[in-house]
């Protein structure tokens, strides 16, 4: 499986129109959950989030906001950010424009309907994988589409915990948005990796923040 961990300079330059990273001259850290809410496993991240009075920024799939909507209530409750990860996971390299919109848009009626303050105008496509075109027409709907600067790699069962925890440790700067996921296939990784994560980074004097609407 080959995916950049950091993300390349080169990259961000080329699609300057998507946020990668939130430059800071003090000591913060973007935590981002996709994917959710799952059972248990996110429930488990909230808990490990609030020990360290972390916030983060959760971008949910429409279904499973739908199959689990006491656990979305929690994730807002807990003053926590959320975003559009479509309502069907989709990859927009594999779909039409029209479906791949038609879904977004399904996933921001759900969010909307359940979210009681403001509305979430972030948005993280699935895989990262996004048309410029598709781009194009999210940011006229002033969605603003969150990519990232550290992938964990905790989807990726070819690696170790310990590889996945090396991922963030060294390649984690102030500004960065971080990628873990809060779903079952990723839980052994992120068990291992999202504690040392907020341990580590909370001793050398970083917060961890939500990302703004």
């Amino acid at each position: 499986m080959l995916y950049f961990v950091k993300t390349p300079q080169l990259l961000k330059r080329l699609f300057s129109n998507m946020i990668w990273d939130i430059p800071s001259s003090e000591k913060v850290i973007y935590l981002t959950f996709d994917d959710g809410p799952t059972n248990k496993v996110t429930e488990w991240v909230l808990s490990e989030l609030d020990k360290y009075n972390a916030k983060a920024t959760f971008f949910c799939i429409g279904k499973n906001i739908q199959n689990n909507q006491d656990l979305f209530q929690k994730i807002l409750r807990k003053k926590h950010a959320v975003g559009n990860h479509t309502y069907n996971h989709l990859n927009n390299w594999k779909v039409s424009k029209k479906t791949y919109l038609e879904d977004t848009k399904k996933c921001q009626k759900t969010l909307n309907d359940l979210t009681l303050e403001k509305k979430t105008k972030l948005f993280r496509p699935p895989y990262g994988k996004i048309s410029p075109k598709t781009a194009k027409k999210l940011s006229e709907k002033e969605h603003k589409i969150i990519m990232w600067d550290v992938l964990s790699g905790d989807f990726d069962q070819s690696i170790t915990k310990e590889k996945c925890t090396e991922n963030v440790l060294k390649n984690t700067t102030s500004g960065s948005i971080v990628v873990f996921h809060d779903s079952v296939k990723a839980s052994d990784n992120l068990y291992y990796c999202l504690p040392k994560t907020l341990a580590h980074f909370t001793n050398l004097g970083y917060v961890f923040k939500s990302i703004d609407t």
